[in-house]
């Protein structure tokens, strides 16, 4: 399935802990038969079931395959660029990552034209105007005309975010600014990416956070963490989930079997096997009831209900179900 939207219960601390938004959405991929289309705010179809899988709306284009091949549509359903490649991200500032054939990586602009022929075996979108990218084993980073501006040393590279980029070098993790320079030296087992000022950071075996001078602003202490999201972090301590603020208090006691980032003021979290939602105050917003939920993106989340696909608002109200 090509669908990119935030599962709730998808694994935090990844190596490619991208999330992506498009404040513009207003269509949701919907299936029939397990054939995919595009609904609205209504549950209505806008386009109709016809694609093999879909991705979501990005900058105005969302990827769909047929027949095996993937291309782009526009909101209004017309294919403006042809289905042609065997595998298609979503646009990231002007640009897509794609592959055709041998798995190599190159970027598309919204025409369908390389920008930059594939030649990478790893890459990932751009962020702040720069893509990590490997040639051979090491990843680098470079600029939107294709050009390396920092070679490729890396055991891995995050994309950047708020100006610092981790990347891992000799079995350790820092942070380097664009022009590569290290501005927090190789020192975490890994790390995230920073959000609201703070990055998650590891050190043997417990995670803790902190801010992009490199001072440790919430000491070690947690077992998985997510990156702050709306003043909160989900963070896991004794098998159970809960929320800090960004001096390291909590703010919602651990007890979620799993729990994921606030986003539109909600966050899901799994309770006794089922999934629903809760406000920043903790208080159960929408009761667990569900297999899998998505993060809200403006006023709905997938859900899935007796193994089908739905759409909720945020009283929790059903808009969409699978057929």
């Amino acid at each position: 399935m090509l669908i990119t939207i935030t599962a709730c219960n998808s694994q935090p601390n990844q190596k490619n802990d991208i999330q992506q938004k498009d404040e513009g959405i207003e269509l949701w991929p919907a299936s029939v038969e397990n054939t995919w289309g595009f609904v609205d705010k209504q549950g209505k179809f806008v386009i109709n079931p016809q694609y093999d899988n879909v991705g979501i709306f990005e900058e105005g284009l969302a990827s769909v395959e047929v027949n095996g091949k993937r291309g782009y549509i526009d909101k209004q359903g017309k294919i403006v660029i042809n289905p042609q490649f065997d595998f298609a991200m979503y646009f990231s500032e002007g640009l897509a990552m794609v592959s055709v054939g041998l798995n190599l990586y190159g970027f598309i602009d919204k025409q369908g034209e390389y920008v930059v022929n594939p030649q990478f075996y790893l890459a990932q979108p751009f962020t702040e105007g720069l893509a990590s990218v490997t040639f051979e084993k090491e990843w680098g980073y470079i600029n939107k005309q294709g050009e390396v501006v920092i070679k490729p040393q890396f055991s891995f590279a995050h994309p950047f975010s708020e100006g610092l980029a981790g990347v891992e070098i000799s079995g350790k993790n820092g942070f380097i600014d664009k022009q590569g320079y290290f501005v927090i030296n190789p020192q975490f087992d890994d790390v995230g990416s920073f959000s609201e000022g703070l990055a998650s950071v590891k050190i043997n075996g417990e995670w803790g956070y902190i801010d992009n001078q490199g001072t440790m602003v919430i000491t070690p202490q947690f077992y998985q963490v997510y990156p702050f999201s709306e003043g909160l972090a989900c963070v896991e301590t004794d098998g159970e989930w809960g929320y800090v603020d960004n001096q390291g208090t909590m703010v919602i006691t651990p007890q979620f079997e799993q729990a994921y980032p606030f986003s539109e003021g909600l966050a899901c979290v799994e309770t006794g096997g089922k999934w629903g939602f809760v406000d920043n105050q903790g208080t159960m917003v929408i009761t667990p009831q569900f297999e899998h939920t998505f993060s809200f993106r403006n006023g709905l989340a997938q859900v899935r209900i007796e193994g089908k696909l739905g759409l909720i608002d945020k009283q929790g109200i059903v808009v969409y179900k699978e057929p």
